[in-house]
């Protein structure tokens, strides 16, 4: 908790933004200055990123950290469901190996479970291709971090909402379908997409195991051409952009996914006038 801002402290915010919007500037700008009289602007350095040649060798690396993100996406969110779901439960049978899988792969560094993939099982007669090398890890290690946000959405919830589904004749798994986990998904809709772009930046581990991701993809034009700064700077550019498309479609989605739960309550409120008696 924490007392909302008087009007001496939101003037003393906006004059520190200000003034770290314009030192952010003026080092853009400076950086730009040197970049241009060390000659890294001129026309024949970016010349190559217009060339269909280039662009397809891009566009081949994007195309495959794409593929290994999504891949790594769509089996890391519902492991990280049934996780957090296990974890909440009273049994112990199913909380504590939840606890213990969640706790191992938040604290093991995503670089260590890769190299397992890589120089480990290989030795004991287990050797998945390449893309599963990292995908595999990224699943393990992404699930276990959002587990804990599923988790926190779910504790989120007031528990008399629990407790009334029940107290209407719903089983407990049909309350947490039907009311638990529409509501988490919708609290931690934010948190995951944060976790969603931190999962498609740990694609660039793909170097350890020779994916040929996007960072792999530039690292091997830059060795044809002399033109290293050119080609990262492209390279982060298309992260951001990137990174920006995840964030609208998560407020689109989010946006639809509240839409969904006002309707109903909107009906009912249409439906029975105010003041009507109860029961």
């Amino acid at each position: 908790m924490f007392d909302a801002a008087g009007p001496r402290a939101r003037r003393t915010i906006r004059a520190v933004t200000a003034l770290s919007l314009l030192a952010i500037a003026a080092v853009a700008i400076l950086i730009v200055l040197r970049f241009g009289q060390a000659g890294q602007l001129a026309a024949d350095r970016w010349a190559e990123f217009t060339q269909w040649p280039y662009l397809q060798f891009l566009l081949a690396g994007l195309g495959n950290t794409a593929l290994a993100a999504g891949a790594s996406a769509v089996f890391a969110i519902p492991t990280a469901l049934l996780m957090a779901l296990a974890r909440t439960s009273h049994r112990a049978w199913l909380r504590l190996p939840a606890v213990a899988y969640i706790e191992f792969f938040r604290s093991v560094p995503l670089l260590l479970v890769v190299y397992v993939f890589v120089s480990g099982l290989p030795s004991y007669g287990i050797n998945p291709d390449i893309f599963w090398k990292l995908v595999i890890p990224i699943t393990l290690c992404s699930s276990a971090v959002m587990a804990e946000i599923f988790r926190a959405g779910i504790l989120a919830l007031p528990a008399g909402q629990v407790e009334a589904a029940l107290s209407i004749g719903l089983q407990p798994s049909q309350a947490t379908r039907y009311v638990v986990l529409p509501q988490a998904v919708r609290i931690v809709v934010p948190s995951m997409v944060a976790q969603l772009v931190v999962l498609l930046k740990d694609t660039t581990l793909g170097y350890a195991v020779s994916y040929p991701e996007l960072m792999k993809t530039a690292n091997n034009l830059t060795a044809y051409t002399s033109h290293l700064i050119q080609t990262f700077l492209v390279i982060a550019a298309v992260y951001i952009v990137t990174n920006i498309l995840i964030s609208h479609f998560a407020r689109y989605l989010e946006r639809r996914i509240s839409g969904r739960t006002a309707r109903p309550a909107r009906a009912v409120a249409e439906q029975e006038p105010a003041g009507a008696p109860i029961g």
